[in-house]
């Protein structure tokens, strides 16, 4: 699994506050095993259960506009 920008955010943001994957899974409501596949980047991932760890930090998943280059 590669890193990326979402799995690199709530990596940071748990350590900023303090919590382990442990603490993070429990007040955020998901499971260990899918806080440890998100910090991975796991590329298949529930938008819900992201948005429920999101949250704890003031933050959710959301359409961006992705810039096309010409061919």
């Amino acid at each position: 699994m590669n890193e990326t920008k979402l799995s690199r955010f709530v990596k940071e943001q748990r350590k900023l506050y303090h919590l382990t994957q442990v603490d993070l899974s429990e007040k955020s409501g998901v499971g260990l095993r899918f806080v440890r596949d998100l910090e991975q980047g796991k590329p298949t991932l529930r938008i819900d259960k992201v948005n429920q760890v999101l949250e704890l930090f003031g933050a959710e998943l959301s359409p961006v506009k992705k810039e096309r280059s010409e061919v």
